[in-house]
Order: C-alpha cells, then sequence, then structure tokens
C-alpha cells in the first residue's frame, strides 16, 4: 500500500507531480485495470452536493484482473470542514493493502467555488500517521535554484533555446515563472517542435513582462465562456501582436487535429504523441477539448482560423482587434459550456 498527499498552489507543477506519481505507480501494468482517477465532476451528487463517497468506495474496492488498483483523489479542496474531510480522515486510516491512494489538495476547475484552500491538519496528521507521504510541491521563488528550475523547464521542452534565449526568457518572465509552461507551448505553436529559439523569438512571441497569461484564453474558449474569453482577449492585444495569438491558436488546434482519432487513453500518450516532454497537464487540456469538441467541431474551428488569418492579411477591411473578437467568439461558441 503506497498513500500520498500532493499539495501545492501552481497546477503545472502539481499536475506534473501527479502524473509523475501515476507512472510510478502504476509502472508497466494496465492503466484501464488499474487506474481510477476522480476529479471534482465525480465527487458530486445529483443533487449538486459535493460528496466524497465515490473516492472512499473506489478506494475500498478490491482489484480486478490485477494484483494492484491505484485511487487518485483530484481537488479535494472542495472538501474543507470537517465534516466533508472526515471520511477522507477514516479512509487513510484503514486502506485496502492491495490499494495505492493519490489525494490532491488543489484547486477545482473553478476556483471561486473553492471556499478553503489550507490542507486541514487533521487529513495531514492522519496521512502521517498512515505511514503515508505529504509533497508540497513549489514553485522556487529565488536564488540559484529558481534560475535551475527554469533553465530545466526549458531543456524539458521539445525546442532548443539559444543561450541568449535563455536570458532573454528569464528577463521576460522576472518573478512569475510559472507562465513557462505557456510560453513553451506559445512558442512551440508559432515555431514547431524542434526549433531553435532566438532572443527575437522570445521578444515577439512572449508579450510584455508582467502581462496576462496567454493559457486564460484557451480556458475560457474551452469552457464556452463568450464574454470571458473577449475580456482576456482585450487585455492579451494590450502586450501581443494580433499574428502572435494567431500563431497560438493555430498550433493548439493543430494539436487538437493530431489527437482527433489518435488511439490516445490518457494524457501520457497524448503528449507522446505531440512530442511534449516535461509535464503532462498541458497534453491532458489539450485531450479534453479534443475530445469535448469531436471532430466536427474541430474542422469547424481550424475553417474559423484560416479564415481569420487571411482577414488579418488584407481579404476584408475591417480592424485587426475586430477580426480577432469575432474568431474568439466563434471559437467559444462551439465549446459547449
Amino acid at each position: 500500500m503506497v498513500l500520498r498527499l500532493v499539495t501545492g498552489d501552481d497546477a503545472v507543477l502539481l499536475g506534473e507531480a501527479v502524473s509523475r506519481l501515476i507512472d510510478e505507480l502504476v509502472a508497466d501494468g494496465d492503466r484501464s485495470l488499474m487506474l481510477e482517477q476522480l476529479t471534482e465532476s465525480d465527487l458530486r451528487t445529483e443533487d449538486g452536493e459535493w460528496d466524497p463517497s465515490r473516492l472512499v468506495d473506489a478506494a475500498r474496492t478490491p482489484p480486478f484482473l490485477t494484483d494492484r488498483r491505484v485511487v487518485v483523489g483530484r481537488h479535494l479542496m472542495r472538501f474543507p470542514t470537517k465534516d466533508e474531510y472526515a471520511p477522507l480522515v477514516e479512509l487513510v486510516s484503514d486502506i485496502l493493502p492491495t490499494t495505492d491512494l493519490v489525494l490532491v489538495w488543489e484547486r477545482g476547475v473553478d476556483p471561486k467555488m473553492d471556499r478553503s484552500k489550507n490542507l486541514p491538519k487533521a487529513l495531514k496528521d492522519a496521512v502521517e500517521a498512515a505511514g503515508g507521504e505529504i509533497l508540497a510541491t513549489a514553485l522556487p521563488t529565488r536564488g540559484r535554484a529558481a534560475s535551475e528550475w527554469l533553465r530545466d523547464q526549458l531543456t524539458m521542452s521539445s525546442l532548443s533555446f539559444e543561450p541568449d534565449a535563455v536570458a532573454a526568457v528569464e528577463d521576460l518572465l522576472g518573478e512569475e515563472r510559472s507562465r513557462v509552461g505557456g510560453l513553451v507551448l506559445t512558442l512551440e505553436g508559432a515555431l514547431d517542435e524542434g526549433a531553435t529559439v532566438t532572443p527575437a523569438d522570445v521578444l515577439t512571441f512572449g508579450g510584455d513582462a508582467g502581462s496576462v497569461v496567454p493559457w486564460e484564453l484557451d480556458d475560457a474558449i474551452d469552457n464556452g465562456d463568450v464574454a470571458g474569453a473577449l475580456d482576456v482577449l482585450r487585455r492579451l492585444l494590450s502586450a501581443r501582436h494580433p499574428f502572435q495569438l494567431m500563431a497560438a491558436l493555430h498550433g493548439r488546434y493543430q494539436r487538437m487535429l493530431r489527437l482527433d482519432g489518435a488511439a490516445v487513453a490518457d494524457e501520457k500518450a497524448a503528449a507522446d504523441v505531440l512530442g511534449m516532454k516535461g509535464s503532462t497537464y498541458p497534453a491532458k487540456k489539450i485531450l479534453a477539448q479534443t475530445r469535448k469538441l469531436g471532430s466536427r467541431k474541430i474542422a469547424r474551428s481550424v475553417q474559423l482560423l484560416a479564415d481569420a488569418d487571411l482577414q488579418l492579411r488584407g481579404t476584408i477591411d475591417w480592424p485587426d482587434e475586430l477580426v480577432l473578437e469575432i474568431l474568439i467568439a466563434r471559437l467559444a461558441a462551439l465549446s459547449p459550456r
């Protein structure tokens, strides 16, 4: 029996830690038989109340056609009060020897619904008393450790960074190092995997230091939030050229095309298909949106992008901002809320 409790504020770091744990625990086993991962959508009753019962039941279910089960409970910030997390405290004190349990104290998809982000001491103590381990994912904030962490993220990408380009990334991000994942995705979308990144590329596609992060636009589009996507777009346009945004969008939907119809069961397989290294969290998000849209809507999205690209190049006498606003509204409208 393995018991881990993962905590952290940065979604990318936390997602990477969880993916790494799953890879380690499943190893060469059959994921379809061994792994059960429950997110906030699985922990809600028909009445809309949050309930950890399904997670508890999964952890107490014996394995079938395999020696072990790996059960992962995500978005547990949904259970901040004593009465709500009490079943989890009881669970960790009495786990089946054939169950490896990973609990993830993290925000849900909609952080506004999280009533507390503080890890309950009772849950922490129960995990430690049961012989479990607390894994606190944290972004280095200063000094050599912070610089080395950032450089490691660049090294794990599919791109090659010139030494001066690495320095340009450090200057661009400053203390906002967690933006590096979005920057790498933007560069991969604009330059293609395997390209060599120059300082000019970083300045062209990276935007201004401290500006709104580009994946906020992806999230709003994926959630079908037209108004929110337009708000993010307007803020992005204050720091980025329209063609920068188009390059990033083209890259993202091209990845969806590559995943559409591919036999990928999870984010690790999706990352392999897409050639992504390091955290599988970005691949997970792209895979989820690919499945959500389906082939027809992905094809429609690619057509909308192609039309907007031509319009930005002069086939229609509209301001660039209007072209992008119409494009973003249409992309978001394709994604069911």
